[in-house]
């Protein structure tokens, strides 16, 4: 049954995709979940790494320790900046703007945690 829903979708949405503005802003959206993805589990491996839980890591940075662990739990976390560098912070980490490697390179940027 699943699969009829998904074939359903994957129909609807090809035929979403045929317009040009609505395929750009698509794959703009695709390209940042992927991107607060990235930084997300980059912060959550270094957290791990460093032995810190989220209740910990939510104290050290003054927040409410229910925020931090939905942050690296949700599907689609949409932190604010502020929360990012703050972690990264204390984490030992910054977070570091750099260029994609595409034909839009001049242009665009991927944030990472270094």
């Amino acid at each position: 049954m699943a699969r009829v829903k998904s074939d359903y979708y994957e129909r609807r949405r090809a035929g979403w995709l045929v317009d040009p503005e609505t395929r750009a802003q698509h794959q703009r959206e695709r390209r940042e979940i992927e991107q607060i993805d990235a930084v997300i589990g980059s912060l959550d491996r270094l957290r791990v790494a460093a032995g810190i839980s989220k209740a910990e890591l939510a104290r050290r940075i003054g927040r409410n320790p229910s925020s931090i662990r939905r942050l690296f739990t949700a599907q689609r976390a949409r932190p604010e900046l502020p929360l990012i560098v703050s972690i990264a912070d204390e984490l030992g980490a910054r977070v570091e703007i750099t260029a994609h490697e595409s034909a839009h390179a001049s242009s665009l940027a991927t944030p990472k945690v270094a």
